[in-house]
């Protein structure tokens, strides 16, 4: 049943990418063959195994219990791979609506699948406000769970919903969970598409969310999520370094509070990597690098290539090699990348 899990193995071989002369062990890195592109984590991993033959009990059963036990972060990212599996594999979410077609759970993720459905269409916004019921039910089947309220903001910004209404759904996401990070994520992009190149505001509001939460919450992230849409954006007034570097050095903090080779910040040291390299900060890309260790991410780098992996694999050749160079701290490149879109999550 691999084929149907939504990750895989470096494909690659040495022969096509350049030959650093640095191997893995030197490094720290584990080798090409060994790295995994969007793996699940021990808890999700099983459900989606299961449903791709047809059985939905362990993902409700997953989902069920982080409701009982308000595990909201991890909730709001198995919905999201959920509901990414059930685009190619309904059969399994279809038969679970069908048993149960009050389960908060169920409604969930099919609140999740008609939202990125009809995120895709031509007529996006027009296609987004016939989703608002199947966001209300999931809403409304537990109201402590501030996923639906997540998915609200993100219909929101797809469907063009002005300030006012944005800022009530925003209040009510944060009553629910104030230190939400999807909910954070979600205000983050909606800023950065009204607000297109202010990100000087952009970050703002991230430092702000960032300070007023502890130091182990994923929202000490926000504002490397900021910066990452300043450097791939190619509009709008500079940036100081200083600023750049101190959301950098917020989300190093982060990062070095889980375990190295873990899974579950895996996302956050990715996209970490990623703004590193673009400040030209070797030694501390490489060092994120050990910590992901197997554990690559499609986001950011699909922003890069239509393949991703292969695209991880090529920048961690280069971060061996400058950072074997004793190369210093850069500057952000002047010729800026495509803009990050507003969907990434």
């Amino acid at each position: 049943m691999a084929s149907m899990l939504p990750f895989g193995r470096a494909s690659r071989t040495t022969a096509e990418r350049p030959v650093t002369g640095l191997p893995a062990d030197v490094t720290g890195l584990p080798a090409d063959d060994d790295v995994l592109l969007d793996a699940p984590d021990d808890r999700l991993g099983p459900a989606l195994v299961a449903a791709g033959q047809g059985a939905y009990e362990p993902a409700a059963e997953l989902l069920a219990a982080t409701r009982r036990h308000a595990q909201w972060e991890h909730r709001d990212t198995y919905t999201l791979h959920l509901a990414a599996f059930a685009r190619s594999r309904p059969e399994w979410l279809q038969s679970w609506y069908a048993t149960a077609p009050q389960d908060p759970d169920a409604l969930l993720i099919r609140a999740q699948l008609a939202v990125d459905h009809a995120w895709r269409s031509p007529a996006r916004a027009e296609t987004l406000r016939g989703v608002s019921p199947m966001i209300t039910a999931a809403a409304r089947a537990d109201d402590r769970d501030p996923v639906p309220w997540r998915i609200a903001l993100d219909h929101a910004r797809g469907s063009r919903a002005g300030h006012t209404y944005f800022g009530e759904l925003w209040e009510a996401a944060l009553r629910r969970a104030p230190r939400h990070y999807g909910c954070h994520v979600a205000a983050l992009h909606y800023l950065a598409s009204s607000w297109h190149g202010s990100h000087r505001e952009c970050l703002d509001f991230a430092d702000r969310a960032a300070q007023d939460t502890p130091a182990d919450s994923l929202v000490q992230a926000l504002p490397t999520r900021a910066v990452l849409a300043y450097l791939n954006d190619g509009c709008g007034p500079g940036v100081p370094r200083e600023r750049l570097d101190a959301a950098a050095d917020r989300a190093i903090a982060l990062s070095a509070r889980f375990p190295a080779t873990d899974v579950w910040p895996a996302a956050v040291r990715n996209k970490l990597t990623y703004v590193l390299v673009r400040l030209g900060r070797w030694e501390d890309a490489l060092e994120q690098l050990r910590l992901i260790g197997p554990y690559a991410t499609s986001f950011p780098w699909s922003r890069l290539s239509d393949d991703p992996l292969g695209r991880f694999l090529e920048m961690r050749d280069e971060v061996r090699v400058r950072a074997a160079q004793g190369a210093g701290r850069g500057h952000p490149p002047g010729g800026r990348a495509r803009r990050v879109h507003c969907d990434d999550h």
